[in-house]
């Protein structure tokens, strides 16, 4: 089951930056509400300490601006000319915005060039390089690659299972046995995957369906309200993907489950189970089980391989028993 959208690297505007971590950060516009369409081509930050004393020639124009207590005073301890030119190297155009931490005021020299450049100014309460962490980690979040999948996810003692598989096959009874049994659904019929600090997948639901499940014949289901709180998560790491298929078109099936298998997301390798399906067989159960197989997987440990490597010294010890030649005569006998 592939993704049902493709591989997306969403590009991030000072507006939608203010507007989903402003609050937690802080932020507070002192000039420039009309540019806050500006791209930021960079998911990081940039101290221009540097570049205000004159060595522009690895200036990272291309990142928000932080402006602390070392810079403010630098700046102040100029001339008005000086002061001006490290004002024209701030607000480069291709610079999104800029922030003054700490509080700090900026003299209205600073707003007029802003103002000039149509560069936004914020200014925080936080110090420089609590801030400067902070937005490192939100611009990282908001401008991770991302994409969606068909199926659900549930969460069974900490390790996060997508199941997927055909319509009508088996996903919802699956999913609300597992729910019953005190595991949380992170997400219904769609997946949003995305790919956080380029080592983990982490999934979350549609807003628009949060916390809601569809089941044919009954409907959409609150699961919050159904089950408690408990019954759902709003985010989890990808573990596992378990593909469900009828039993006819699963023609070979690994019976030891020696060589496991992998599905790719995000330039991530997913362990991946295959369940072939036939009426009678508990999926839940049966997912419940593989996903605490990946669970001891993760220690080391390996079921398939300790039967195979007792059948292979049953094997060798076997060798080592001589055989009794038929011609040998017993004894008491002449």
């Amino acid at each position: 089951m592939r993704a049902i959208s493709d591989v997306v690297v969403p590009q991030v505007t000072v507006e939608q930056f203010v507007r989903e971590y402003g609050d937690r950060l802080e932020l507070n516009r002192l000039c420039g509400e009309q540019r806050l369409k500006r791209l930021i081509r960079e998911p990081t930050l940039n101290r221009p300490g540097l570049a205000l004393a004159g060595h522009t020639r690895y200036f990272a124009c291309h990142r928000i601006q932080v402006l602390g207590s070392m810079e403010l005073h630098y700046l102040r301890e100029q001339s008005a000319e000086m002061r001006a030119r490290a004002y024209s190297i701030l607000f480069t155009p291709t610079v999104p915005c800029v922030v003054l931490a700490r509080g700090l005021r900026p003299d209205p020299g600073m707003i007029a060039a802003a103002e000039s450049a149509c560069i936004p100014v914020f200014r925080t309460r936080q110090i420089t390089m609590k801030f400067i962490n902070k937005a490192t980690l939100a611009l990282e979040t908001m401008t991770a690659p991302r994409t969606s999948m068909h199926g659900s996810m549930v969460d069974i003692l900490g390790i996060g299972v997508i199941i997927q598989g055909e319509s009508g096959i088996g996903k919802s009874e699956s999913v609300l046995a597992l729910i019953e049994r005190g595991y949380s659904l992170v997400a219904d019929d769609v997946v949003r995957v995305r790919l956080h600090d380029d080592r983990e997948l982490q999934a979350t639901p549609n807003p628009m369906a949060q916390h809601l499940m569809e089941v044919r014949g009954i409907g959409i289901v609150d699961v919050a309200r159904m089950f408690g709180v408990r019954a759902v998560r709003d985010h989890k790491r990808v573990d596992l993907i378990v593909t469900l298929k009828p039993w006819a078109e699963v023609s070979d099936v690994d019976r030891l489950g020696i060589d496991r298998q992998y599905q790719e997301i995000l330039g991530i390798q997913v362990p991946h189970i295959t369940i072939p399906v036939r009426p009678g067989r508990d999926l839940a159960r049966l997912i419940e089980v593989a996903a605490l197989q990946v669970k001891l997987h993760e220690t080391g440990h390996n079921a398939g391989e300790i039967l195979s490597q007792r059948i292979q010294a049953k094997i060798e010890s076997q060798k080592q028993i001589p055989a009794r030649s038929p011609l040998r005569p017993r004894r008491g006998t002449a």
